[in-house]
């Protein structure tokens, strides 16, 4: 395992919540640890995030899970909002995929 895995994992561990994915198709939802660092003041408008939801995740809950790759609408659940992927980039520890960055819109509560 590399740095970057490392780093990655301690990042998310230690600054990171329980999100729940679930496959566009309605499969088995899979429970990751996330970090979405805060918006920034220049995001916010009219007292909402005006940007889209970005968030990292490990790959192993994943992995584990036989989950897959991550793809446009699939569903994020951060607590009670729930986002819609626009995309989602691998995250590379050398050839060792460790992690991944999901780009979501939405924020709907449900």
């Amino acid at each position: 395992m590399g740095w970057i895995t490392t780093s990655r994992r301690r990042q998310i561990s230690a600054k990171g919540r329980r999100m729940v994915l679930k496959t566009a198709m309605g499969g088995t939802p899979v429970t990751v640890q996330g970090y979405a660092p805060p918006a920034q003041v220049a995001d916010i408008a009219d007292a909402t995030a005006k940007t889209a939801f970005v968030c990292q995740i490990t790959n192993d809950e994943l992995a584990a899970s036989g989950y897959g790759a991550p793809a446009p609408l699939d569903k994020l659940k951060d607590g009670p909002k729930s986002y819609t992927l626009t995309d989602a980039s691998p995250v590379y520890d050398g050839p060792t995929l460790c992690g991944w960055t999901l780009i979501a819109a939405g924020g709907e509560i449900s």
